[in-house]
């Protein structure tokens, strides 16, 4: 009888695992680039684009590309969930921001513009949630002077990496990529404006605008 519940809870979880991946995966949007028929010559980190002094994480074995990601990615937004400390939330969306962006880039690189541009757009959209996390612990008189700092570097991080791989995406691809760097360029706003309130000089914006 014990085996049979046994046998029983493990496919139940096993199936249960199976509908969470398609849901994930379905619930996803998809884009359609068109794919290059020249050769790709330029490699990201070879051009003359402004390096910020700053190190995104390393991405991890299990990318976007792995049959893996949904239970990864589900994970994260686990993770995030069960977070209570305010602080660790906006460092999680701040790692979990870089993290998608290096994915992204090596995606563009594996000539897989569409999922690369659907994981930039992901890594945005958690850098954002880093901003507004970050923006309600300020107004509750938390001390995030060393996260502004951190924020408003990593947000020149992504604009550059970002112009890296408009030089190897699809033309098509290239007007959305532009739209994700407003992202990057709206956190770098908020987190100078909120360094200058404090009289914290913010990092230098190397970039024209």
């Amino acid at each position: 009888m014990f085996r049979k519940i046994s046998v029983y809870s493990g496919l139940l979880i096993i199936a249960f695992g199976i509908l969470l991946v398609s849901i994930l995966r379905t619930a996803s949007v998809k884009y359609d680039f068109t794919s290059e028929t020249v050769e790709k010559v330029q490699v990201l980190g070879d051009t003359n684009i402004t390096k910020v002094n700053y190190d995104l994480p390393y991405q991890g074995r299990i990318m976007p590309d792995s049959p893996l990601w949904p239970l990864k990615a589900l994970r994260d937004k686990i993770w995030l969930f069960i977070t209570t400390n305010s602080s660790r939330r906006a460092e999680l969306d701040l790692l979990f921001a870089d993290k998608r962006l290096a994915s992204a880039k090596i995606l563009f690189e594996k000539d897989k513009p569409e999922l690369a541009f659907t994981t930039l757009s992901k890594a945005e959209k958690y850098l954002e949630e880093a901003m507004l996390q970050e923006n309600e612990n300020r107004k509750k008189g938390m001390d995030t002077s060393q996260f502004l700092e951190r924020l408003a570097r990593a947000s020149l991080k992504h604009f550059e990496v970002m112009e890296g791989i408009m030089t190897i995406a699809p033309e098509d691809a290239k007007p959305k990529i532009v739209e994700a760097q407003s992202y990057a360029k709206k956190v770098f706003e908020s987190s100078r404006d909120a360094l200058n309130e404090k009289g914290i000089t913010p990092p230098e914006n190397p970039f024209a605008w």
